[in-house]
């Protein structure tokens, strides 16, 4: 398959396979033509004497300052190295991908008046692996993503860092190595390549990537923690569902019915006395789905965002040049804080499942060991679930409600946008532990429902775990255990779904 910057639409699969190097990505001729009629366009107006802003004019609070053509370019230079005041540790690799992959078909649409030359120059590292230093913190999210962008494009004018076998190296290093010389920048280039919403973005597809197997992780893990408990599946009914019709409640709804089909455990009770089980088994559908609500949101936003131009002043001819606020991150950082609270919501629910595991109820014995006393089992590792649940309520605070004024008052609204995505990011990794933890204490208490079988996509992650970590006979040192179970989660080792 083969992606065509600036004419195709980017989701957030294409995307990811394109950073994974699955598919390839190339500029077509019609890119080449709208890229090179704008670049025209603002030549055009840099030779003239009207005032363009960010064109032939300073930044921020000095748009009012006129540069002369003969400052241009030094201009643009500039711009590069002052935004490049980023601090903290460097993002990964993927994400510094993703932002360049998202740049180029923002660009490539030809509205920025970039040269083709400086594109082909950012496809040229794309496709060495040549992957410029970011650091993580910075970015106000309006105007734009300024001093992450900055940094990851300092190499093209011999500044900044490479990755290099884990290692930070100096970009003109590498350029000297690769026999390519420093881009002298052009009117607007820079303010081209260091506006935009790439670093909230970036953030935004690697959480929406984990966000998606979790969400259908959460469903198998509360569908092993409700056989382990002999809980009921009553509560997924259609019929009960279609009379209150969200799409995410739906969708949980139909897979728990799917994890359940032909269980003999669960077959084994459905007339038993018990009335009704605790929310975090009865609710699944409900608080599962309305977390699949938010992603399905913030998926919409992304895709949107994707296929934008984000950068300012949008060229429009040789005389109309619109200074508005396409880069102001609000749009996706919103978005972000409500899916930050929909990912903690499904680590809450998970930890007041681990804790219903552990009470002693329905034939499981208290804290899933039959050595009670002597042994622990499995009542520490819950506190572990209770710690990361607090941390991720404690990251929910929406950094899209604050602002502070930045560039003079000039820029005195900004989205905080990159600080949504990282927080985001943030609760996705420790959802990744709490779900691990859940897993391991449902697959320990399945094994007192033997010798009943669950159906053939339980039976089969049971399987997988226990490859990994045996059913806990005594206690034994439990973090490699832990550890175990999350490096299946991380690798997407489970299988979340009936085939």
């Amino acid at each position: 398959m083969l992606f065509k910057y600036g004419s195709d639409r980017l989701t957030i699969d294409l995307v990811m396979a394109i950073c994974n190097g699955h598919v390839k990505a190339v500029i077509t001729s019609d890119a080449i033509a709208k890229v090179n009629t704008c670049r025209k366009m603002v030549q055009n107006m840099a030779d003239s004497n009207k005032a363009v802003y960010g064109i032939n004019t300073g930044f921020g609070p000095l748009c009012d300052v006129q540069i002369s053509p003969e400052e241009t370019c030094k201009l643009q230079e500039n711009l590069l190295i002052t935004h490049a005041v980023g601090v903290g540790s460097p993002i990964s690799k993927t994400l510094s991908k993703l932002m360049m992959i998202c740049k180029v078909h923002a660009l490539c649409q030809g509205y920025s008046g970039i040269r083709l030359t400086v594109l082909e120059r950012i496809i040229y590292f794309l496709e060495h692996d040549l992957i410029p230093v970011v650091p993580e913190q910075g970015s106000v999210g309006a105007s734009g993503d300024l001093a992450p962008l900055a940094h990851l494009f300092l190499p093209l004018i011999g500044e900044g860092e490479f990755w290099l076998d884990g290692a930070m190296v100096p970009a003109k290093h590498i350029l000297k190595e690769h026999k390519l010389k420093p881009i002298q920048l052009q009117a607007k280039e820079g303010l081209a390549l260091i506006n935009g919403t790439q670093f909230i973005l970036a953030h935004a597809i690697t959480g929406l990537d984990k966000m998606n197997y979790l969400l259908d992780l959460a469903d198998l893990a509360g569908a092993m923690s409700i056989e382990g408990y002999k809980g009921s599946a009553s509560p997924f009914k259609e019929a009960l569902h279609t009379i209150r019709p969200f799409q995410g409640v739906l969708k949980v709804a139909e897979r728990m019915r799917l994890l359940f089909e032909n269980s003999e455990n669960i077959m084994s009770h459905e007339n038993c006395e018990r009335v009704q089980d605790p929310y975090s088994m009865r609710c699944i559908p409900q608080v599962h789905g309305a977390s699949r609500n938010a992603y399905s949101h913030l998926k919409e936003l992304t895709e949107i965002e994707l296929n934008s131009v984000t950068d300012n002043p949008i060229v429009l001819s040789d005389t109309v040049a619109i200074s508005g606020g396409n880069f102001h991150g609000q749009p996706l950082a919103m978005g972000l804080d409500y899916a930050s609270v929909a990912a903690s919501e499904l680590g809450n629910i998970s930890d007041r499942r681990c804790y219903l595991l552990i009470e002693g109820k329905y034939g499981l014995p208290r804290l899933l060991t039959t050595g009670g006393g002597l042994n622990s089992g499995f009542m520490i590792p819950q506190y572990t679930t209770a710690a990361l649940v607090t941390e991720n309520k404690s990251l929910c605070f929406p950094p899209s409600a604050d602002s502070i004024p930045t560039s003079l008052g000039q820029e005195d609204h900004v989205s905080m946008g990159s600080i949504s995505g990282r927080k985001f990011n943030q609760i996705l990794h420790n959802l990744e532990k709490i779900l691990a933890i859940e897993l391991m204490y449902a697959a320990q208490a399945m094994e007192f429902r033997r010798p009943l079988r669950f159906s053939s996509v339980l039976e089969q992650n049971l399987s997988i775990i226990r490859e990994k970590v045996d059913k806990l006979e005594s206690d034994r040192l439990l973090k490699d255990d832990i550890n175990a179970m999350i490096s299946l989660v991380k690798n997407r080792s489970l299988i979340v779904s009936k085939s």
